[in-house]
């Protein structure tokens, strides 16, 4: 069974339609990326899984329930905009959350102390919310997205505002969570994170889903064939070897690195034989298979870039 089925779900505010007759599956004990510019649909989704929302059309169901109750006790959610009581102390913040998910006693209690250990806030435990850095709190908001225990945990933008430091501690947080066969879909703009995390991925844009699947199916279908050429110093000719409309498709010329799409009929050694007589001296050059953040702009880059979204979609 699936985690989660959308079939044919479309929801839209006044005249703009935020999300436009999706259907995608989740697979159950799958890290599963949302991916999409901002304005693309991605927060109406998750809040329609979570019947926050309901669809205009279409049936949303989790775990094969199309009611509320699955969305209860089974699901975990981080919302975008971060939703803790400012003025609670901690502790009992995560007491009241667990207990929202019918955890109690002692064992929700060593729960709460063991994750405030491993994310170094157990001397904050007594602490108010609003004394907490950005950091702290949203490794609290994690902390109590998780304390039920949940199935399915559904992260929207879960790296959003983060330091490099406080985003790999979430990062590494999300692999473990998933390596206990739980359900993780999250929502981002981030093509790195999405890369480094999931196992499936959908790309929506302008409420439309472009391609989803296997992230090693996703990059074997959009693909394309690429060369990755970093120079040691003189990249001489490079340049006009990459304006050869007849070896290279596109190029992103960084200077001393550049990444290549080539054109079907090319011969990478044509390239290589070509840059090597340009007088550059190369540091490397090779095949490598496109980094999803490349298929993104590909996908959907004419769509981000449009400023056209409303305030109540761009959340999305």
């Amino acid at each position: 069974m699936n985690a989660i089925e959308i079939r044919g779900v479309t929801k839209s505010f006044g005249e703009t339609r935020a999300v436009d007759d999706l259907t995608l599956s989740v697979p159950a004990a799958s890290t599963y990326g949302f991916i999409g510019p901002n304005g693309s649909g991605k927060t109406t989704t998750l809040r329609m899984i979570l019947n926050i929302l309901l669809p205009d059309r279409g049936e949303v169901a989790v775990f094969g329930d199309t009611s509320t109750r699955a969305s209860r006790d089974r699901v975990g959610y981080l919302p975008e905009e971060r939703g803790l009581y400012k003025q609670m102390k901690l502790r009992r913040l995560l007491q009241y959350f667990g207990r929202l998910k019918n955890r109690s006693g002692s064992e929700l209690d060593a729960f709460i102390e063991r994750w405030l250990a491993r994310f170094d806030l157990t001397a904050y435990g007594d602490k108010r919310i609003d004394t907490l850095s950005k950091g702290m709190a949203q490794k609290a908001q994690f902390i109590a997205a998780i304390v039920g225990r949940p199935d399915l945990l559904i992260l929207d933008e879960p790296f959003s505002g983060l330091d490099p430091v406080n985003a790999q501690v979430i990062r590494d947080t999300i692999l473990d969570w998933a390596r206990t066969g739980r359900t993780v879909l999250f929502s981002t703009h981030i093509m790195e994170h999405a890369e480094q995390i999931c196992d499936h991925v959908c790309i929506i844009a302008r409420g439309q889903k472009r391609v989803d699947g296997t992230l090693a199916e996703v990059k074997r279908l959009h693909g394309g064939r690429h060369l990755s050429v970093a120079f040691d110093g003189a990249n001489g000719g490079a340049a006009q070897v990459f304006a050869d409309r007849r070896l290279v498709a596109k190029v992103e010329n960084f200077g001393q690195y550049a990444e290549l799409e080539l054109t079907p009929t090319a011969d990478a050694q044509e390239i290589l034989k070509a840059l090597v007589a340009s007088g550059a001296r190369l540091a490397k050059f090779e095949l490598v298979a496109p980094s999803l953040h490349k298929i993104f702009i590909d996908l959907v880059g004419a769509d981000a870039a449009r400023p056209d979204a409303r305030p109540e979609v761009a959340r999305a």
